[in-house]
């Protein structure tokens, strides 16, 4: 048998178990939703984005006192550069620098803390949406549901998916 052939053979098999799992597939029911759309619609949703909106304008604000005690900072060595000495020249040359450095660092750590505080609101919305979704795909008999947002799959009945892959492994031989 040639290899041509050999191939033409697994490929048939391959789609005579799809056929065989589709014919199955058709008494299964699939369920779509937008979860992104849910998400915006939830109250839990809005109260988070509040308190996080809030902790985004409060690091704001503390940014932006840093950054104007800066600036205070760099004009009044402006000012007075010419009269110091090369060593206290150098010495509020290192001040301003260190000073930036901390706003960067600043900077970063609010970042951080800014995604922990999104993530620790935003969990307890999204695990709410999802049991909802599973509560909803149970009691309609669904076997998936899609979601139309992202194109995944956020729900499937395990007791009615048929998992082909060690059928297609033993067809193809491996």
């Amino acid at each position: 048998m040639s290899i041509f052939m050999k191939i033409v053979v697994k490929l048939f098999l391959v789609a005579a178990v799809l056929v065989m799992c589709g014919n199955a597939a058709s008494a299964q029911k699939f369920g779509t939703i937008n979860v992104q759309e849910l998400l915006m619609a939830m109250p839990d949703r809005d109260s988070a984005i509040v308190k996080l909106q809030k902790f985004e304008e409060e690091l704001g604000s503390q940014m932006e006192a840093m950054q104007v005690e800066l600036n205070t900072k760099y004009l009044d060595y402006q000012k007075t550069q010419d009269s110091l000495t090369p060593t206290m020249r150098q010495l509020k040359e290192k001040e301003l620098e260190d000073y930036q450095r901390r706003m960067q660092e600043f900077q970063q750590m609010a970042q951080q803390d800014y995604s922990k505080m999104q993530q620790d609101l935003m969990t307890p919305v999204i695990n709410k949406a999802q049991e909802s979704i599973k509560k909803v795909g149970k009691a309609q008999g669904l076997t998936f549901v899609f979601d139309v947002s992202s194109g995944s799959v956020i729900y499937q009945d395990e007791a009615t998916v048929i998992d082909i892959l060690p059928m297609v492994k033993q067809d193809l031989g491996i």
